[in-house]
């Protein structure tokens, strides 16, 4: 199939779903794209008769489904007969229009699953000096970073090792509107928990739900999605929304409480305007961060900025640091190993701060001296800045 797609298209209606028929006794679906890269962008998708099928955006131009496996991005299963949908969304159309072709085969048998070779276990550095409080602990995360399931470079045990190495007790996997990662998250052993997630993308925002609870249809205004999350005991969190052209711009009838404030591309932190939409988004917003590492050499490494939630003891797991979250219980600091500032019941403890301002809601301000240090808190936000009010530490 040839066809040509205008700037007129994409403005009538941004996502196209091209029908095609699967015929019974079908073992492998394949989809192909072909268009020039160099003057637009299209995202590919797939839907089925039973549902969605898989999403990989622009980060690919095929796909094959089988029952036993299937690109990474797309969701492997029996090819069940009947009309099937390519989806195109017209991402970047130039004025003088993209052509394209479009193919799609079927085998009767299915090819071997592609082999993905594991990569060596490394040690974790040492955990910091941080004491439990009343059976709780905080633990160092982050809370966005992508793999081969939509447009990361690493598979996932890859990128779990990589966060492993950086001394990171949970990640959040976030691969861009879809959910083919899930099930491989539990059976990756590299002594972090990977939090279930999707990164919900459209060209006026993007916001990741977090928690096992299935796919959700960015096709959907954000208020379904903001739904979808309580309905099935997730949280869903802006994200980035001063980030560039991907900058939050989508209404929204409820505000979601939880918002990735601070991001790898909040790169000049004396630029307190994430902190001015902090305030002004929700008077009760849960602070988090996130790399949005995609791979090396871009965005921040796993951890830059890392997350702190305070959760149970006994060990990171979904539903444990996904409460800790719900409850408030955050703290984000520019890594793993940077100063730190952290609420302990009614005092603040300043990690590695000496020479650093603590900036106290009511807008008093108190120079750290030394580097491990209890300081009193009040009811609200707290941050740690240098004498250039550079941003180096929030704490909720």
């Amino acid at each position: 199939m040839k066809g040509h797609w205008t700037l007129d298209d994409r403005l009538e209606r941004i996502l196209r779903e091209v029908p095609f028929e699967v015929p019974a006794g079908t073992a492998a679906v394949t989809v192909r794209l072909s268009y020039d890269r160099s003057q637009g962008v299209i995202d590919l998708g797939c839907s089925s008769p039973d549902g969605f099928r898989g999403w990989s955006g622009g980060a690919r131009d095929e796909y094959t489904i089988t029952p036993g496996w299937a690109t990474p991005g797309y969701l492997p299963g029996e090819p069940e007969a009947g009309t099937w949908h390519v989806w195109l969304r017209l991402h970047r159309i130039p004025p003088q229009g993209l052509d394209y072709t479009l193919d799609v085969t079927f085998e009767t048998t299915a090819p071997p699953e592609p082999v993905v070779a594991e990569p060596p276990h490394g040690e974790r550095p040492p955990r910091r000096d941080i004491p439990d409080i009343d059976g709780l602990r905080w633990y160092a995360g982050d809370f966005h970073a992508h793999t081969l399931h939509s447009d990361g470079s690493l598979s996932i045990p890859e990128l779990a090792e990589l966060a492993h190495g950086r001394g990171l007790d949970f990640l959040a996997v976030t691969d861009h509107n879809t959910v083919s990662h899930h099930p491989w998250l539990r059976k990756v052993d590299r002594d972090i928990m990977l939090l279930p997630g999707q990164e919900v993308t459209t060209d006026r925002g993007h916001a990741n739900v977090f928690g096992d609870v299935g796919w959700v249809d960015f096709r959907q205004p954000v208020d379904s999605w903001v739904d979808h999350a309580e309905r099935e005991n997730g949280i869903i969190s802006i994200n980035h929304p001063l980030g560039g052209d991907c900058a939050w711009l989508q209404p929204v009838t409820r505000r979601p409480r939880v918002a990735e404030i601070w991001h790898s591309g909040w790169w000049d932190r004396r630029w307190g305007a994430p902190l001015s939409w902090a305030g002004a988004w929700r008077d009760d917003l849960v602070v988090i961060g996130g790399s949005d590492f995609h791979r090396m050499g871009e965005d921040g490494l796993p951890g830059a900025p890392t997350t702190w939630v305070l959760a149970d003891a006994t060990g990171p797991t979904v539903d444990g640091v996904l409460d800790g979250v719900r409850g408030g219980r955050t703290a984000v600091s520019a890594g793993p190993d940077a100063p730190l500032l952290l609420r302990l019941g009614d005092e603040l403890l300043a990690l590695d701060a000496d020479g650093l301002v603590l900036v106290r809601p009511d807008g008093t301000r108190q120079v750290v001296r030394g580097e491990r240090v209890l300081l009193p808190a009040i009811e609200g936000p707290h941050r740690l800045e240098t004498h250039e009010n550079e941003v180096i530490a929030l704490c909720a």
